[in-house]
Parts: C-alpha cells; sequence; structure tokens
C-alpha cells in the first residue's frame, strides 16, 4: 500500500460522510484503500476551519497542483515541523534531530523551501528563523574603558579550558537594552551551550555579580572558571571568584572570538529580545521562556543533544513540551 496517493472526489465524499458517523482516520484509510498517513494529510491540509468538506477540499487541492510545490511528506509530518519552527529552531537543526529521534528524511532545503512558500501566501513562519546580518569588524581600535583591579588575562588560564572536555567552564557577558535601558547577564557553558540569562535595572559591577551569583549559585559545584570581557561591569570579579570558590579570567580587549560560545548565544538571545527592545518591557515569564528554548534546542556541535541532555543528563525526547 503506498503512503501517498492522490485523492478523487469520490473518496473525498467517503471521507467526509464516514468522519459524520464518528469513524476513526485508520477506518476510513481501510475503506478507501489508502495509507492513514494520507487521511492525515488530507485532513490538515484542506480542512477549511474546524470542518472538513469535500468540495472544497478538493478544491484546495486543485488549486495546490496548480500554483504550489508539491512536498513528498505528509501534512502530520509538516505540522511538525512548523511546530519546531515556531520554537526556533533551525531547519538544519530539525532535519537532523527528526532523522536521529524520529527515523524522518527531510532535508534542511526542503524546509527552508516550505517556509519560504509559507512567507508568499501571507504566512508567519520565516519569522521564527534567526536573522543573520553580517557584524562590523572593528580595525585598528584601542581599549579605552580602562584596566580593571586585579584582572588575571585569558592568558592565564588553563589550557584544558580551551578543549571543552569537562564541564563547568562558563564565559559572561551583558546584552544592552534600547536606550542603554536595563540590561540582560549572559553566562553560557563552554562545553554543553547551556545558557542562563538574567535581567538587570542598570549594568553596574553591583547588579551584574548578584545576577551572576543567582545564576550560578545552586550549580556552583559545576563552576570551575568564567571567562568575561572588559566591561566595568565585571569590576566585582574577584567577589564572584570568592563566592562561587571559581577562578575568574578576562580576555583581550575586541577579541569576541576568546568568548565565541557565549558571543554566538547572544546572537541567539537577540531573536527574543532585539536591539529595540525596550528593556524595561521584559518580564520574568520571558526571560524563562527563552531560557527555555536556548536549552531544549539541539545543537550541530553536540550531534544533535540539547544543552540540558549534556549538561544535565535530561533527555528532552519529546520537543514541544516546552
Amino acid at each position: 500500500m503506498k503512503h501517498y496517493s492522490q485523492l478523487t472526489l469520490k473518496q473525498r465524499y467517503i471521507i467526509y460522510s464516514m468522519l459524520k458517523i464518528g469513524y476513526s482516520q485508520t477506518a476510513i484509510a481501510k475503506v478507501i484503500g489508502v495509507h492513514k498517513s494520507t487521511i492525515s494529510r488530507e485532513l490538515i491540509r484542506n480542512r477549511s476551519g474546524r470542518a472538513y468538506r469535500y468540495k472544497q477540499a478538493n478544491t484546495f487541492a486543485e488549486g495546490r497542483k496548480k500554483g504550489k510545490v508539491r512536498f513528498r511528506l505528509d501534512g502530520s509530518t509538516w505540522a511538525y515541523v512548523e511546530q519546531l519552527i515556531c520554537k526556533e529552531w533551525s531547519p538544519e537543526q530539525i532535519s537532523a534531530w527528526m532523522k536521529k529521534n524520529m527515523d524522518i528524511a527531510v532535508s534542511h532545503e526542503w524546509i527552508y523551501k516550505y517556509v519560504l512558500k509559507d512567507k508568499q501566501t501571507g504566512g508567519s513562519l520565516y519569522l521564527h528563523l534567526r536573522c543573520k546580518k553580517k557584524r562590523k569588524k572593528r580595525y585598528g581600535s584601542n581599549e579605552r574603558r580602562g584596566i580593571l583591579k586585579n584582572r588575571v588575562s585569558i592568558d592565564e588560564r588553563p589550557a584544558v579550558v580551551d578543549t571543552r572536555n569537562r564541564l563547568g567552564d562558563w564565559e559572561a557577558d551583558t546584552i544592552i537594552g534600547k536606550a542603554h535601558k536595563q540590561a540582560i547577564v549572559s553566562m553560557t557553558e563552554r562545553k554543553s551551550g547551556l545558557s542562563l540569562i538574567y535581567k538587570v535595572d542598570r549594568r553596574t559591577k553591583e547588579n551584574t555579580q548578584k545576577a551572576i551569583k543567582r545564576l550560578l549559585g545552586s550549580i556552583s559545584d559545576q563552576v570551575l572558571t568564567i571567562t568575561s570581557d572588559n566591561g566595568k561591569e565585571f569590576g566585582d570579579h574577584e567577589k564572584i571568584a570568592a563566592g562561587l570558590k571559581c577562578d575568574f579570567y578576562f580576555a583581550h580587549p575586541y577579541s569576541s572570538y576568546e568568548r565565541g560560545t557565549n558571543e554566538n548565544t547572544n546572537g541567539l538571545i537577540r531573536q527574543y529580545f532585539p536591539k529595540d527592545r525596550d528593556f524595561r518591557t521584559i518580564t520574568d515569564k520571558e526571560i524563562i521562556h527563552a531560557t527555555k528554548r536556548l536549552n531544549n534546542r539541539p545543537r550541530k556541535r553536540l550531534g544533535y543533544k540539547t544543552p540540558n541532555e549534556v549538561f544535565f543528563g535530561e533527555s528532552d525526547t519529546v520537543a514541544l513540551t516546552t
């Protein structure tokens, strides 16, 4: 029995009639001689509102033949893809995760085409894709923020941190809101990519120190080192190191690549809190929502495991629960 069949008007009438009586999709599929996934796809793609009407369904299907790309997967699978897109998973992440966990092969190129078609017909899926903007490079810049007291250079950081072979090495930064009103303290663990964020009213060293304590205090046994840039908000680095019993290091000025994990994560965080967002309007619920989304998103470098799986050993096999 083939999984994908082009239905006739007569078959659609049978589907309509049997649904009204109360038959299941499996029973309907057996009567008209198609796979049950064909029925599922039919009801998802050709339904009008909440009701299924066979004449309208046939019109929708005929119109799709003329003007749209015909996708090889059934409607229920594409519905699942849509849910993952709405969780800000990239097409590449979706493709690899579904192949690994569901044994379903759908290329990321097909997903991009699907999103493009959705946009052309007035859909909003494209809004959930990460916005990729070219970053401006600095040339010949000099550090003007002064030298923090008792700062320890990244040059003195243990070489094992570069290998990403252990848990407990963190990178820190702050993300500034519109008109420099409020900020988000961002912490990222290097091996797992686990992301923790906390909003502060002002980007002061005192607020930053308290935020890092709030974020890492409960998992201090998994904090060995912290590496940040040279911002004055990290002026209380000695208090942070003493409180968490870890070592604190500073990257070289204008060398964001030395904190690449955190820099990349900040780009992901901007999906939820863009530069034109007034951070004063951000709620705790939004912070929690963004944190869950970031840490339950499979990563290519982790073999398409999630940061939560790597850091906590938690398996999030039902990807749509958070």
